[in-house]
């Protein structure tokens, strides 16, 4: 996969990219990232790629013209390409999204900034606005991380398992169960019984079990959106029997 950034801030970037499982990607020759800086496709002899909001109103808003040249030429001669915008107006991210943002071949991610973006970037390019929580951040550069990490480790061959990609929360909905390893007992922690007895069966059904009960616990809404087994049913109901 082809991944570019622009941002007004590219140092943000660096920590993070050039270690981990981005830094492993990258080695392997399973991501391509580059970084560009915002303001090299300004033609103010100061750079400048904001101004005020038309209508008035506070802050500054992120000109139409630097970024539609930056697109253009960043992405001359891809054939594909799903141009994304982090913005809090976004629809939210979750794991299904990343599986489909992994399976692309070139990604390019507008880093907002400021109280925004000209809305007449996300008329003419923007593929896909993308909002990270319902929350605001300073800029965009975070979010555009969090797809990136989330998007990355989904690509085949960037984990050392990838079955532990296909395990995770949210892969069906759930919430992941416990996890531990050694030792088996910390100040008076025991692992659960059931990890350490090699049943098979029983590992999973109590892995089912503990995922169904975060969920339960933690995010309620997420049971709707699954398809329940009857074994899954008979767990609930013991679940929802322990109050």
């Amino acid at each position: 996969m082809q991944c570019d950034i622009l941002t007004l801030f590219p140092e943000v970037f660096e920590p993070y990219i050039n270690s981990g499982i981005l830094r492993r990607a990258r080695a392997k020759g399973l991501l391509e990232l580059k970084l560009y800086n915002l303001r090299q496709y300004s033609e103010n002899k100061h750079l400048q790629v904001d101004d005020v909001p038309y209508g008035g109103g506070p802050g500054m808003v992120l000109k139409p013209e630097p970024i539609l040249r930056a697109v253009e030429t960043i992405a001359q001669g891809q054939k594909s390409k799903r141009v994304i915008l982090t913005t809090p107006q976004g629809q939210p991210f979750n794991q299904q999204l990343a599986r489909e943002l992994a399976g692309e071949a070139y990604l390019l991610i507008i880093c907002g900034r400021y109280e925004g973006v000209d809305e007449r970037v996300a008329q003419q390019l923007v593929t896909d606005e993308i909002s990270i929580g319902d929350y605001v951040l300073t800029g965009g550069e975070l979010p555009a991380l969090t797809i990136l990490d989330a998007v990355t480790r989904l690509i085949p061959g960037v984990l050392g398992n990838d079955a532990s990609a296909a395990a995770d929360s949210f892969s069906e909905v759930l919430l992941d169960y416990p996890h531990y390893t050694r030792p088996a007992e910390y100040k008076g922690l025991q692992v659960p019984e059931v990890l350490l007895s090699g049943n098979h069966e029983q590992i999973r059904r109590w892995r089912r079990y503990q995922a169904l009960k975060r969920t339960y616990h933690r995010r309620p809404e997420l049971l709707n959106e699954l398809g329940l087994s009857d074994e899954d049913k008979e767990l609930l109901s013991k679940i929802k029997g322990e109050g």
